[in-house]
């Protein structure tokens, strides 16, 4: 591989000015430190201007070349008090105990400090570690393009997830199916430690580790479980309702994650790898946007029974630290059972929302299932069933609403209950047609406005990538081409995903 040394050292100062490195003081138990294999003439593809701010550096970090920020964030340069290691985790995939896994082609960057706390900068797709497991350690553009523009486009639905600060690219090519081309992703998360850095260490029978790691989130990502009596069952607890609360995000924006093993599974309740990802285009309950999921196990509505089985691996992984003699898992299984009631709350606050609606009345649930099974009849676009309710009147319905459906007559038979359920409210049209626009988004990152981004960069502009993030930084506002908040075209009907995404 013709590529730089790996590791040089900027010489100049550029900001921050002091890295933390508070992961890599945890001991060689928990990660391995190792240089990032870097890439020949990289350039850049992307950056999101609006992450960049909230870091708290300049519009033109980028292009200072005091910063030599290409090469630091193209694995061939690091800035002074970096420490670059891959951490160690094991995990379950599609149900089943997979043993260690790893950052594989992740490499953890450090620390910065932010008005928003600390951030954690990681290199994605910087070469091979020795968690592997006889992979190259590589990214590919289109991959990194998917989640570059998904990572930003959750972050502008206020949906929690890890962000993506920058791509850069070069001609280094990399075997995927076919002969590809190599880039790397700089994600940033207050922390992107997963359920399944936990089970690795109980798995393996590192119980003053499992704790080592436990009492360090709890310091410093849920300071709050250290006043409970139980301090890990608060900590499980924590965990469950931001996935509980992660669960209903995705449900209410028809997000399906493709790869919901528990090492893609975040302790922060954030959105964490991006792979064979899709926003449903036709609402179909069954689909699996992950087309190596032959059995289905992450099918759209399965993904929040997932959570909770996941959340049941993780309890698991904690019982070790329950200090009393028989190690009693009852205060565990209490703090999961949390689940049972947060999810479903937090699903229906959320389509109440989506429906215009501000008050709870009982026949809500059964208003919101016969939507959804009259959307599932001809699988009605979700994204635009949603945002097309929110133009109807208590008089007019909107013609392109009712183009949606081919049983006109079942849809005005629900038209007419969901009126009568608005008028309960005495609901102003207007107001409600804004509240509605404010939470059912116009865009969406539908896969063939981002194999559209990836086909234009793949030929060697990367205008399209640009235009679209900044698109999809606004996903409520009316875009300005109309083609970014229409139907899909027939074409993308062919478009598939898989693990190698």
């Amino acid at each position: 591989m013709n590529s730089p040394a790996p590791h040089a050292t900027v010489s100049s100062s550029p900001p921050p000015t002091a890295w933390l490195n508070r992961y890599a003081a945890l001991g060689e138990a928990f990660h391995t430190e190792l240089p990032a294999q870097g890439m020949a003439n990289p350039v850049w593809v992307a950056r999101s201007a609006g992450l960049a701010a909230e870091l708290g550096w300049p519009a033109d970090w980028w292009q200072r070349a005091d910063w030599q920020a290409l090469d630091v964030l193209s694995g061939n340069a690091v800035w002074p008090g970096m420490r670059t290691l891959a951490t160690v985790y094991s995990g379950h995939q599609f149900g089943a105990w997979a043993g260690q896994l790893g950052d594989g082609r992740a490499l953890l960057l450090g620390e910065v400090e932010t008005a928003a706390g600390t951030m954690e900068l990681q290199l994605k797709g910087a070469g091979a570690t020795p968690y592997s497991r006889m992979g190259d350690g590589r990214a590919v553009l289109r991959s990194s393009i998917r989640e570059f523009l998904c990572s930003e486009a959750m972050a502008g639905l206020s949906i929690p997830t890890t962000r993506a600060l920058a791509i850069t690219a070069s001609a280094l090519p990399v075997r995927r199916e076919t002969l590809e081309t190599a880039a790397v992703v700089t994600r940033v998360a207050p922390s992107f430690i997963r359920f399944g850095h936990f089970e690795h260490f109980a798995h393996t029978h590192q119980h003053a580790e499992l704790r080592q790691l436990a009492d360090f989130f709890i310091h410093h990502h849920a300071p709050e479980c250290l006043a409970a009596a139980k301090p890990y069952v608060a900590l499980l607890e924590r965990v469950v309702r931001q996935t509980a609360a992660l669960m209903a995000d995705w449900q209410a924006v028809g997000f399906c994650h493709g790869v919901m093993n528990t090492d893609n599974m975040s302790m922060l309740g954030l959105t964490l790898d991006y792979g064979p990802f899709g926003f449903m285009d036709g609402f179909d309950p069954g689909h699996v946007c992950n087309h190596s999921d032959h059995q289905g196990r992450y099918a759209y509505a399965r993904q929040p029974n997932i959570g909770f089985w996941n959340l049941h691996a993780l309890a698991q992984a904690l019982l070790p630290l329950m200090i009393d003699a028989d190690r009693d898992g009852a205060p565990l299984l209490a703090a999961l059972d949390v689940y049972k009631a947060a999810f479903p709350a937090a699903l229906m606050q959320r389509m109440r929302a989506k429906l215009g609606l501000l008050t709870e009345q009982a026949q809500d649930q059964a208003l919101l299932d016969d939507w959804l099974k009259l959307m599932a009849g001809p699988r009605a676009d979700f994204t635009l069933s949603f945002r097309r309710l929110s133009s109807l009147t208590q008089t007019d319905d909107p013609a392109q609403l009712r183009d949606l459906f081919i049983d006109q007559t079942a849809l005005a038979q629900w038209l007419q209950r969901y009126r009568a359920r608005l008028s309960l409210e005495s609901s102003d049209d207007v107001q409600r047609s804004l509240r509605m626009r404010a939470v059912n988004p116009a865009v969406v990152l539908r896969n063939h406005l981002a194999e559209g981004a990836i086909r234009a960069a793949q030929a060697g502009d990367f205008s399209e990538t640009e235009r679209l993030l900044k698109v999809l930084q606004r996903p409520y506002d009316e875009p300005e081409r109309a083609s970014d908040a229409a139907l899909p075209p027939d074409w993308a009907q062919t478009l598939e995903v898989s693990c190698s995404s």
